[in-house]
């Protein structure tokens, strides 16, 4: 057996390596549409066949990519959920993957090919993805319609599992980037769930498999991402596909692609989802995976609520004259442009008072440090256009960044690192929960750290991160 973990882990670390000549380069960012999906399903060759097998309330076509010609069907699904694209991307680069040849990789290929035979629905919620949320455009979560089947997509789903009755069917998510592995400062880079087919969490020959499954993708992915698996609450939910399709007879796998700092587009995590993938594709078709024990799957840490975006510790604020010691979370939430294809971010202050038992993607130790009100300038603007004839960096110097506007404007965001007011109020005095995180962090006179939106460098990633309210 340790022979076999060693080949396994050597195999993956190759594919790890290999990943970008598979890449599909058409997919750059999450916010991809059906639209720009339908040309490269339509430029896959063989092995893979594609095909129609649904529509959604929209009536934009849901397509199966089906490869292989084994006697075990494998099912796999992704963007169930709307904004969840991550592994959407992923099955494209396995795509490429499959199609390849005299590369290194033509045994591990074939084992997939000769052995399996995969269904792959590599958008299922296209309305959701046009729009980039979670829901389907009946506003109902998909996976929890697993009972009614109110949504075409839904009905869809059942009706593949009922039909191809697949070993194995893979789940594939995201997840809440702020997910920690357990109570550690560690963000949960992916997590991994074999779902619970009954409310007392019973396991049988099914589930146990699930999983083995999982206890063979975390080793694979521990190498690159170490302490930063975890593994998903397995509280049974009837009404969740998951739970259902597990209770259906089908093993089902759930992986949860969560958050890697400094990645905000999961082209990291989209590699991981790759590695693990194939790695399970390869241990269903040699049977591998029977090796593995459940006890290893129960050590997987589950996930934690114990991360903010920002974590500032031991500031002072004033409260009624009287200096008290807080420490802030702030957190980044994304918010779509209106056609929905870009995202700038809006901050709050999530929790104010003692988050010692709390970590920070990013921390500041603000010992000594005293948390006062941005500074707003002294005029009323008339547009956000009369902030191009200021000296917009002089005044962020001097900790200005708030800008009263009078035209109320159009755009969602600024073109600057500013905090612009049209009908929002003042940041409020004492510092409050659920506004936006625009403060200065002072020692003495001296501006050590200034705060617009939540951040305190100029940009994240190369997003714009100033506010309108």
């Amino acid at each position: 057996m340790y022979s076999t973990h060693l080949q396994a882990q050597e195999e993956s670390r190759r594919l790890h390596d290999a990943h970008d000549i598979y890449k599909e380069k058409a997919f750059t960012h999450r916010r991809f549409k059906h639209a720009d999906m339908v040309p490269v399903l339509n430029a896959l060759s063989q092995p893979m066949s594609v095909s129609q097998v649904g529509e959604s309330l929209e009536k934009r076509a849901i397509y199966q990519v089906k490869a292989g010609t084994g006697t075990t069907n494998v099912l796999l699904w992704s963007q169930m959920h709307g904004d969840e694209a991550t592994a959407t991307m992923a099955l494209f680069d396995i795509f490429n993957f499959l199609s390849g040849k005299n590369d290194g990789f033509d045994e591990l290929r074939q084992a997939i090919l000769s052995k399996t035979t995969l269904y792959c629905l590599p958008m299922l919620n296209p309305d959701g993805a046009e729009r980039f949320q979670r829901r389907t455009a009946t506003d109902i979560d998909m996976n929890r319609d697993a009972l009614r089947l109110q949504t075409p997509e839904g009905t869809l789903l059942k009706h593949m599992q009922q039909t191809l009755k697949p070993l194995v069917g893979f789940n594939l998510h995201d997840q809440n980037p702020r997910y920690s592995v357990g109570k550690t400062g560690k963000q949960a880079v992916v997590s991994f769930l074999a779902t619970a087919y009954d409310e007392e969490r019973n396991i049988n020959d099914i589930r146990q498999r699930s999983m083995q499954l999982i206890v063979g993708m975390n080793r694979v992915l521990q190498q690159f991402i170490p302490g930063q698996v975890a593994r998903y609450d397995d509280e049974f939910e009837p009404r969740a596909f998951g739970d259902n399709i597990q209770k259906w007879g089908t093993t089902l796998i759930l992986i949860e692609s969560g958050g890697y700092k400094g990645d905000s587009e999961k082209m990291t995590i989209r590699r991981l989802n790759f590695v693990a993938i194939l790695s399970a594709l390869k241990a269903i078709a040699d049977g591998s995976y029977k090796q593995e024990s459940n006890g290893d799957y129960q050590a997987i840490p589950e996930n934690g609520r114990a991360l903010f975006d920002v974590l500032i510790r031991n500031a002072t604020v004033l409260r009624q004259g009287k200096q008290v010691r807080v420490d802030v979370g702030i957190n980044y939430n994304e918010v779509n442009d209106k056609d929905a294809k870009t995202f700038q971010y809006k901050s709050i202050i999530d929790d104010i008072g003692d988050l010692s038992t709390f970590h920070g993607l990013e921390e500041i130790d603000a010992t000594g440090l005293t948390l006062v009100p941005a500074r707003l300038y002294p005029e009323t603007l008339e547009s956000a256009s009369d902030l191009d004839k200021l000296d917009v960096p002089a005044l962020r110097r001097d900790g200005v960044v708030l800008f009263k506007v009078r035209q109320k404007l159009t755009d969602s965001f600024p073109t600057q690192a500013v905090h612009l007011l049209t009908e929002g109020e003042l940041p409020g005095k004492p510092l409050q929960l659920e506004q936006i995180p625009t403060f200065l962090l002072m020692k003495g006179k001296e501006i050590k750290y200034q705060f617009v939106n939540g951040f305190w460098k100029d940009s994240k990633e190369g997003v714009t991160n100033g506010v309108i309210e």
